[in-house]
């Protein structure tokens, strides 16, 4: 789909829009937040998280653009997810996380990094809040290579 847009008067520029199908994310892979997002999935799937999943949230909400939602089975396994995303993220990507929460409690620890929004769960934590249903809207990005 073409957009026309006018930059200047008497001057058109064609703007490709694309748009994404159902179910799926139109992210550009030059998408910083979404390459954020993917690596803290990638990162989270490598220390054995499970049911590891990418919320694509730009079109429900404009204070995040995605969730990374995993599952830890163990208060180690959650702090290490959480470490390796950081050390990722921060040292490989040049980002800066801006909080953390739930850290000390590890049943839900979230780390904040603006537009992208971790949640590293306990199974029974995870389930009792449901994010994924409660953003049941949000489109699913997939996080294969």
């Amino acid at each position: 789909m073409a957009v026309d847009v006018r930059s200047e008067p008497d001057e058109r520029v064609m703007v490709e829009k694309k748009t994404a199908r159902p179910g799926t994310s139109a992210a550009s892979p030059s998408d910083p937040a979404l390459e954020r997002a993917l690596v803290a999935a990638r990162v989270a799937e490598e220390n054995r998280g499970r049911d590891v999943v990418v919320l694509d949230l730009r079109e429900l909400t404009p204070v995040f653009d995605y969730f990374v939602v995993a599952t830890g089975t163990s208060r180690r396994q959650l702090h290490a997810m959480s470490e390796e995303i950081d050390h990722a993220l921060e040292d490989d990507l040049g980002d800066r996380r801006m909080g953390i929460e739930g850290y000390t409690e590890s049943r839900w620890i979230l780390l904040d990094y603006g537009d992208v929004v971790i949640h590293l769960f306990d199974e029974e934590t995870r389930s009792y809040y449901g994010l994924e249903d409660l953003w049941g809207q949000a489109r699913r990005v997939s996080i294969a290579n």
